[in-house]
C-alpha cells in the first residue's frame, strides 16, 4: 500500500531534474502520473516509472501554451478516469543584467514560469470546482516551484526572480479560492543542481565515494510528495525551501511597523519628522541575500 494509491498526478518538468525525481517517487507510492516536458525526456520518465510496476503516460508540449493545462488535465482524466495532484515545475532560464536583457528574454521565462504555472493551475481549478459542485468531494493538491531568487531577488534574473515571486504570490491567491473545494497549494523552492543550476560550482556531485550528495535533485521529492498526501490536508499556502536533508519554512512582507495620523492626510513634512518613529533604528538598505544555511 502507497500513501497515493488511487490518486492521479500531473507533474510539469518532469524529463529531469526535481520534477523527474518528484514523478518517479509519486508513482513508487502508488500515484499514476502523467509526465510533461518539451522534449523525448518525457518519455523516458514514463517509461522508467512503468518499467518499475507503476502507471505512467507522457505529454509532451510547453506551458507556455495555454492549452497545454486542458490538455495534461484531459489527458489524466482519459487515462485514469480523475486528477487529484498537480505539480507545476517546468522552467527556463535567460539571465542577463537588467540593463542588458532584452523582451524576448523577459517575455519568455515570464511565460514559461509565470504564466505556464497559471495555465496549469487554472486547467485543474476548473475541474477540481466542477467535481466539488457536483458532490464529488476529495483532497486535491497543486504544489508550485519559485527558487531563493524568488524569495530574495537574485541578479542577472529580473525575469526569473520576478515569475518566480509571481508564483508565490499566484499560490496564495489560489488557496484563497479554492480551498472551499478541498484543494490545498503550497511553494517550494528546490535547492538541488539541476539543469538550471549544474552551471553553479559549489553545487557539483561530491568527488568522494559515499559521501553524501546534498544536492541530489531527489532530496527535493519526500518533501513535495508528502505535500500531496492526506496527512498534509491543514498545509495551505505556504512556502518552502527543500534540500538535502532539511526544509526551511519561509514567510515574507509581514508588517514591521506603522505611523498613522486619525484625523488628516500625512504631509511630506510629517512624514520627514516621523520617519525614525516609523523605521525605527532598522536598517532600510537593500535586504541581504540571506538564505539559511544547510546545518
Amino acid at each position: 500500500m502507497g500513501r497515493l494509491d488511487n490518486k492521479v498526478a500531473v507533474v510539469t518538468g518532469a524529463g529531469s531534474g526535481v520534477g523527474k525525481e518528484h514523478a518517479l517517487l509519486l508513482a513508487s507510492e502508488g500515484a499514476k502520473v502523467v509526465v510533461n516536458d518539451i522534449g523525448d525526456a518525457a518519455n523516458q520518465t514514463a517509461a522508467a516509472i512503468n518499467e518499475n510496476g507503476g502507471e505512467s503516460i507522457s505529454h509532451i508540449g510547453s506551458v507556455a501554451d495555454w492549452s497545454t493545462g486542458n490538455e495534461l488535465v484531459k489527458a489524466a482524466l482519459e487515462s485514469y478516469g480523475d486528477f487529484h495532484i498537480l505539480i507545476n515545475n517546468a522552467g527556463i532560464l535567460r539571465d542577463a543584467m537588467s540593463f542588458s536583457m532584452n523582451e524576448q528574454e523577459f517575455d519568455e521565462v515570464i511565460a514559461v514560469h509565470l504564466k505556464g504555472h497559471f495555465a496549469c493551475a487554472r486547467a485543474a481549478a476548473v475541474y477540481w470546482r466542477d467535481q466539488s459542485k457536483k458532490g464529488n468531494h476529495s483532497s486535491r493538491r497543486m504544489i508550485h516551484t519559485t527558487s531563493e531568487s524568488g524569495l530574495f531577488g537574485g541578479p542577472a534574473q529580473s525575469n526569473y526572480a520576478s515569475a518566480k515571486g509571481g508564483i508565490l504570490t499566484l499560490s496564495l491567491t489560489l488557496g484563497r479560492e479554492l480551498s472551499k473545494y478541498g484543494v490545498t497549494t503550497n511553494v517550494v523552492a528546490p535547492r538541488a543542481r539541476t539543469g538550471l543550476t549544474d552551471y553553479i560550482q559549489s553545487m557539483a556531485a561530491p568527488t568522494s565515494e559515499g559521501d553524501f550528495d546534498v544536492y541530489d535533485p531527489a532530496n527535493v521529492s519526500p518533501f513535495v510528495v508528502w505535500l500531496c498526501t492526506d496527512e498534509a490536508q491543514d498545509i495551505n499556502g505556504q512556502a518552502f525551501i527543500v534540500g538535502g536533508s532539511g526544509v526551511w519554512w519561509m514567510r515574507s512582507w509581514s508588517h514591521i511597523n506603522h505611523i498613522k495620523l486619525d484625523s488628516k492626510r500625512l504631509s511630506i513634512s510629517q512624514i520627514n519628522e516621523l520617519k525614525d518613529e516609523l523605521f525605527e533604528g532598522e536598517d532600510t538598505g537593500i535586504p541581504p541575500f540571506s538564505a539559511p544555511k544547510f546545518a
